[in-house]
């Protein structure tokens, strides 16, 4: 079970379902955020908003609190950097036609994972990626698996490795819009940018804070300073770069399948006593104390 801020909460504002890369169903995903005490649920599914009706619905029935979430892909200086969007308003049209825009990014970039790996004769490698998505844009996870299946790789560990981790050939990043208009899209939608797992992108601590830096000039007002798989060195470094910098505090599991005891649902390292949480500053604030509102979305 997480460590959760009070004993009535259980906050996971980072997952992933079926939508984009997860393994689950949004509805089979709320039931095993459910199953795990998780009382305020982000669905963040990459660069889409599809889950979040199914996902709305099924936390309905188990009076679990389900907030908005997306988590958008963009770049910063020639780098991929993921920015969670938590409590916006979901119908708002500049921000539907951004997300749009960004799932017709992702198609492109589909496009290019296939053509750059077709040294592999992998007969319709895109269409079966599709497939293993669900008919959703397939990443770079649904690829690893068709390789799998075709021979190609004994694994997926070997996929990413070998043909789509970083600087392979199927490693695409060329059709994300910059950090600040994606910051700008969250904002406008009258929700809260966070920078996703800051730790994981591989940047020394001088870049990571110019990273921080820009991010909060474009907009950006919280960090997740607790994510699953991280030391709690990392935890400490991002603790008082949270502190230091005036940020929100944010977390979440960064769950996307099963049977991964290092990233389940609601296994979450306590946040630090003396962080702000992002929580705190939904349209409907969570509430640390029992019996007061606790509601997300």
């Amino acid at each position: 079970m997480t460590i959760p801020q009070a004993p009535s909460l259980c906050i996971d504002l980072h997952c992933h379902s079926t939508a984009s890369d997860g393994a689950l169903s949004p509805g089979e995903l709320v039931a095993r955020a459910g199953e795990r005490g998780v009382s305020h649920l982000a669905l963040t599914d990459h660069d889409t908003l599809g889950g979040l009706e199914e996902a709305r619905v099924a936390a309905a029935e188990r009076s679990m609190v389900l907030i908005n979430g997306i988590e958008l892909s963009c770049l910063w200086k020639g780098r991929t950097i993921h920015i969670v969007g938590l409590d916006f308003d979901a119908e708002d049209p500049g921000f539907q036609a951004c997300v749009h825009q960004q799932t017709e990014n992702r198609w492109a970039r589909a496009a290019m994972i296939e053509e750059r790996l077709s040294r592999l004769k992998v007969s319709g490698l895109l269409d079966r990626a599709t497939e293993k998505a669900g008919g959703e844009v397939p990443g770079r996870p649904h690829f690893a698996e068709v390789l799998v299946d075709a021979g190609v790789v004994r694994n997926p560990a070997q996929a990413f490795k070998r043909y789509l981790g970083a600087g392979k050939p199927g490693d695409v990043r060329a059709y994300w819009p910059d950090l600040e208009d994606v910051v700008h899209w969250i904002v406008a939608a009258g929700g809260i940018a966070v920078l996703a797992h800051p730790r994981k992108y591989k940047l020394t601590a001088t870049k990571l804070r110019d990273l921080t830096r820009d991010f909060m000039a474009a907009g950006g007002r919280g960090i997740e300073v607790v994510t699953s798989g991280q030391s709690s060195g990392d935890l400490g470094f991002l603790a008082d770069l949270c502190f230091q910098k005036g940020l929100w505090a944010s977390q979440g599991s960064d769950f996307h399948f099963p049977g991964a005891p290092w990233c389940e649902l609601g296994h979450i390292m306590k946040m630090p006593d003396r962080l702000e949480p992002v929580w705190h500053h939904f349209r409907t604030p969570v509430s640390l104390e029992p019996g007061l509102t606790q509601s997300g979305a």
